[in-house]
């Protein structure tokens, strides 16, 4: 992996400070928090808000699930859940997986456009 990380983002290797990336929890941003960071001389790489971008479950599933659901009506809470158990199992493992391996082509693209949304 090291190998792979050198060939791909030297910048993040060949540096002389640590590297820290964590989510934006409020006790990650705390000021004492960022305060001792700094102190320590970490340095943190900026984490993303949420992004629907970076979700396999909203870019690849939900879309999907849009277009099965285009149109149908439900008189029930029944009705419903038997219209997803029905998507769930009608699509193929190879399915899913094409969602969840589309994600380090989709985190590039973010970082590509600076974060900002895309479709």
């Amino acid at each position: 992996m090291k190998e792979e990380l050198v060939a791909k983002q030297p910048r993040l290797v060949n540096r002389s400070r640590l590297l820290l990336l964590h989510d934006n929890a409020r006790p990650h941003t705390a000021q004492q928090t960022t305060t001792k960071l700094d102190k320590l001389q970490l340095e943190c790489l900026r984490h993303p808000m949420y992004s629907p971008d970076l979700d396999p479950t909203y870019y690849h599933f939900f879309r999907n699930l849009d277009n099965f659901l285009q149109g149908k009506k439900f008189n029930s809470d029944a009705a419903v859940e038997i219209a997803f158990k029905e998507i769930i199992d009608s699509r193929s493992p190879w399915f899913f997986s094409k969602g969840i391996n589309k994600l380090p082509m989709r985190w590039q693209k973010c970082i590509d456009n600076n974060f900002a949304h895309f479709d």
